[in-house]
């Protein structure tokens, strides 16, 4: 069996492993990024890029039919949509990014090896390859494993009429009828996609709204959206099985709680989706025989500085649970290449934005209004609305709103949260507001430019401290001398 030295083994290469390893290797650490499967991991593969490609694809052809407003005359029924067409381009994105991180892994000094990962101990990695087995002996072992789709009772994934968010990715023809069984963020993502292209899509929620966890005035605008866009949604109901039938297949729902499934609807679709949360691929990597310790969930259990309960061991991105996003898995990622080679490091981000590609975009950081009132503090609230807005207007893209939590005592910025045109990019400023400890003042007074869909984030400012000139606030009364 090969042997060989490394000071840092990292296994896995999605965000979270391929920014340690260079990361790692910029600091001088000899590095190996084990890989299974695809460089770039879920994200880059299957995942957040894809989607998002096939998302302003889906954007792109809805303007197209909605150009009318603006005088542009577009017959629908010229639109033609070649669904193979659209696979390679998004395939051609993927290509160029994994491809990508491939040349920097490299460049940066590292070494990228194609294997499945066991650890043996907490130093020695065995690595098998299509044609042999290396041990690789390490100082430090980064866990960067990812997270895979959850299974569905009685919706067996076989990427042909039952799909997971992969195989929904991947259809070489728009699906005329599609149920969703989850209305999270995939879910509801992916079915707005293809609703846009034309599919008959209904959503199956268990919980008793969509996107569960986030404001609901924000989930109310994507509702409505969805609503318009002619899918079917099904809030507190739970998907129980599917038939087969002549003209494909039939989906039996029930009312949640509801015993024995007395009063079961049936809906007749051609393909499903199953996006019901994820779960991570901690199995067979050698955590239990060395005893790292994982919650009830089989999250990998670490501190401030991705640290597992084995000394030498660290654990970044899905594996270490909630929120499982590509931003934290790279931040932490950075933390633990750090922290390894000495520097004082450790994961203290006041919030981790989250994102979410709807239509339209919901961009949201730091506590919510009701988690804000939840924990004692005294609340300001500031909302602007999209729909007075010049930039907005001149966009076709007026729904939504910025809304701004702030303590009523101190005027700290303690949220942001918007719905609306570009959410997803505007957002970063309310992380930078969050991360700088920043006053409602300081966003009200920093000149933004005109005409933007930025103008939302300081009028909302304004609107909590009522000096807003843009809507009608309380006049103020001015105390005689």
């Amino acid at each position: 069996m090969k042997s060989i030295k490394t000071d840092v083994v990292v296994i896995g290469s999605g965000p979270g492993g391929y920014v340690a390893a260079i990361r790692a290797a910029q600091l001088g650490k000899s590095v190996i990024c084990v890989e299974k499967d695809s460089v770039g991991g879920v994200c880059l593969n299957v995942g957040c890029i894809p989607s998002k490609a096939m998302i302003s694809a889906a954007k792109y052809y809805y303007k197209m039919s909605h150009l009318q407003d603006m005088g542009i005359s577009v017959n629908q029924k010229d639109i033609k949509l070649d669904t193979e067409t659209l696979q390679e381009w998004k395939g051609g994105i993927v290509k160029k990014l994994t491809g990508g991180v491939q040349t920097l892994i490299k460049a940066s000094g590292g070494q990228l090896l194609y294997g499945t990962a066991r650890m043996l101990s907490a130093n020695i990695v065995e690595v098998s390859t299509e044609s042999e087995k290396i041990q690789i002996e390490a100082g430090s072992v980064i866990v960067a494993t990812g997270s895979r789709p959850m299974e569905v009772p009685g919706f067996t994934v076989d990427q042909k009429r039952i799909h997971d968010s992969t195989g929904a990715l991947a259809l070489k023809k728009v699906p005329a009828r599609l149920v969703v069984i989850g209305g999270g963020y995939i879910g509801l993502e992916l079915g707005m996609m293809w609703a846009k292209l034309g599919s008959q899509v209904t959503i199956v929620e268990f919980t008793e709204q969509l996107l569960p966890g986030n404001d609901p005035e924000l989930v109310s605008v994507v509702h409505r959206k969805a609503v318009s866009l002619g899918m079917t949604i099904h809030l507190e109901h739970k998907a129980i099985r599917y038939e087969e039938t002549k003209q494909g297949l039939r989906v039996l729902i029930a009312k949640r709680g509801e015993k024995d499934h007395q009063n079961e609807l049936s809906i007749d679709c051609d393909h499903v989706l199953c996006a019901v949360g994820r779960r991570p691929n901690v199995e067979n990597i050698g955590l239990g025989e060395m005893g790292v310790k994982q919650d009830a969930k089989g999250f990998i259990l670490v501190n401030s500085k991705q640290q597992t309960s084995v000394p030498g061991v660290y654990a970044i991105g899905d594996v270490c649970g909630q929120p499982m996003l590509a931003h934290k898995a790279s931040k932490e990622a950075e933390v633990a290449a750090e922290v390894i080679s000495g520097h004082l490091a450790e994961m203290d981000a006041v919030a981790i934005p989250a994102v979410i590609f709807t239509d339209p975009e919901i961009g949201s950081v730091g506590l919510t209004e009701i988690q804000a009132k939840d924990k004692g503090y005294e609340v300001l609230v500031g909302k602007y609305s999209f729909s007075v807005l010049g930039r907005s207007m001149a966009s076709l893209e007026t729904e939504g709103f910025v809304k701004i939590v702030a303590d009523k005592n101190t005027k700290q910025v303690l949220g942001i949260h918007i719905v609306g045109p570009s959410a997803t990019d505007l957002i970063s400023e309310g992380t930078l507001a969050l991360e700088m400890g920043a006053l409602l003042p300081d966003l009200a007074m920093t000149v933004h430019p005109h005409p933007t869909l930025g103008e939302a984030i300081m009028e909302a400012a304004k609107v909590a401290l009522g000096e807003s000139p843009h809507v009608v606030m309380p006049r103020k009364k001015i105390e005689s001398k």
